[in-house]
């Protein structure tokens, strides 16, 4: 199994971040092999999402989120900044997971489909992404 672990800078506002050319890049390294593309986020306040991106999917996602998910004191979780229980019920509704058919080494996405990282902690501004290829 081919694994590599990235770093992504996400800031401190709520952020779906387009991780598909990142994908890409990664299984330049497979030699066109098929399999399939796990991705991973070893974090308890963060997720993974296939989306439209660029249209408003992604800002129509984080405002569900919002209304789903309140930053307020309602959360029994809370250290943080106010509302961040909330970040630790995220993965739950976006899992921190997502894997992907790959044919001749590109991923099998539909026309606008998108690989995100979707982070609602903007008390953590550094994330972890890891891509595994699993030769099938």
């Amino acid at each position: 199994m081919r694994s590599e672990v990235i770093e992504i800078r996400t800031g401190s506002v709520e952020v779906v971040y387009d991780l598909t050319a990142e994908c890409e890049r990664f299984l330049a390294g497979v030699d066109g092999a098929d399999g399939l593309l796990h991705v991973w986020v070893p974090h308890a306040t963060a997720g993974l999402a296939v989306l439209e991106t660029g249209a408003g999917s992604d800002d129509d996602l984080l405002a569900a989120l919002r209304d789903l998910l309140p930053a307020d004191d309602r959360w029994l979780h809370r250290h943080g900044s106010k509302g961040h229980g909330r970040d630790h019920v995220l993965p739950a509704l976006v899992p921190p997971y997502a894997t992907v058919p790959v044919f001749g080494g590109r991923m099998a996405l539909g026309t606008w489909q998108s690989v995100c990282l979707v982070d609602t902690n903007r008390d953590n501004p550094v994330r972890s992404v890891r891509f595994s290829f699993l030769t099938g």
